[in-house]
């Protein structure tokens, strides 16, 4: 799952990129018209109570790979440069993390001369909008001047024109009532407003602690009418808090009145929009957080592991997380009988602890 960290210039995402991923890209990499990619850890204190409790040679978390796709400028008017570069990239992504500025700040100079949150998140919906309406007026137009039209071409152009509709009244492919096979047939296309998205607020401290910025209201009545989910964050004092050692960042984290990281944030924001779940293997060699989508059947989510245990599949041992922390041994969980059995038709739940029993 590769998630595409999109936004205008200056709007904090390449320092989001850099405390997602650990990096230190330089800010101003973005304008350059370069990607930047990596891999975010997804923080889980599931698995750190389990590498605690079994001291495992190894540790896995589960991750996100991310890219910092090159921002566009976009002045007053609605006028964009680097548009083209721009879509090309987010094109290539599964998912869009869309990052708004609403910091102020006289060192970094918006391009429109001013800060204004709701403005900057319709300037990217549009861009977006009008690529995913171009390339249906293009498709449409090939079909219709083409020597025949057959039957699935007419049934191609009744979807893309259903789809053109619903762009047109203000909303996306993505929230569209398709059937399966109708989400199939448009695949090819990588309709851009058809990614899961999510948008992520960049604050300075003082909007953080007060939570209050401008156009606030009007940012989020376009969220919730697009259905895009929407995080606050103040990504620069984040960022440093992650570099200071663990006593002091927690102590700094306390001050500021954040409870969780952005990244924990952000990451739990970007499973619940995808549908993503994480299941547990155990053991003295390795504690790993497993990414499957959410309603997975434990044999495919065998499959994850190995396509051999898959293919073997007899059945699968579980235990529900929240047990073995409450009793704190799986001896105990076992005298409890909370220790199933569970055949391939069993649908795995975020935080099931596995073991899989299979012969190949």
């Amino acid at each position: 799952m590769k998630i595409g960290i999109i936004g205008l210039n200056q709007t904090g995402k390449t320092t989001l990129f850099n405390l997602l991923t650990g990096k230190h890209e330089n800010i101003s990499s973005g304008s350059k018209g370069t990607a930047n990619i990596g891999t975010a850890v997804v923080p889980d204190e599931r698995v750190d109570f389990l590498s605690g409790l079994y001291k495992p040679k190894k540790t896995t978390y589960a991750k996100i790979e991310l890219t910092d796709v090159a921002g566009f400028s976009a002045s007053g008017d609605g006028h964009s440069s680097g548009a083209a570069k721009f879509l090309n990239d987010v094109r290539s992504c599964d998912a869009l993390v869309h990052v708004i500025r609403a910091f102020e700040s006289g060192a970094v100079i918006h391009a429109a001369g001013c800060i204004d949150p709701a403005r900057d998140f319709e300037a990217i919906e549009m861009e977006l909008v009008f690529a995913d309406l171009e390339m249906i007026e293009k498709r449409i137009a090939r079909i219709k001047t083409g020597k025949k039209v057959t039957s699935e071409n007419e049934e191609e152009i009744a979807l893309l024109s259903r789809c053109y509709e619903k762009l047109e009244g203000g909303g996306s492919i993505l929230d569209m009532d398709m059937s399966e096979q109708e989400r199939i047939s448009i695949r090819g296309f990588s309709f851009l407003t058809e990614k899961p998205n999510l948008t992520v607020v960049n604050l300075d401290e003082n909007q953080w602690s007060t939570r209050s910025w401008s156009n606030r209201e009007v940012l989020v009545e376009q969220c919730v009418k697009l259905n895009i989910p929407m995080i606050e964050l103040c990504v620069d004092a984040e960022l440093e808090i992650s570099r200071l050692p663990e006593e002091d960042r927690l102590a700094f984290m306390e001050d500021m009145g954040i409870r969780q990281s952005g990244v924990a944030v952000l990451a739990q924001a970007v499973y619940a929009r995808l549908g993503l779940i994480s299941f547990l293997t155990i053991g003295s060699d390795e504690v790993r957080a497993w990414t499957i989508e959410d309603g997975t059947a434990a044999r495919a989510a065998a499959g994850k592991i190995h396509t051999d245990i898959e293919r073997g599949f007899i059945r699968a041992q579980v235990v529900k997380y929240n047990d073995l922390h409450e009793f704190g041994s799986m001896v105990k969980v076992k005298e409890k009988g909370l220790f199933r059995l569970e055949g391939k038709e069993y649908v795995v739940v975020d935080g099931d602890i596995i073991e899989f029993r299979f012969n190949v």
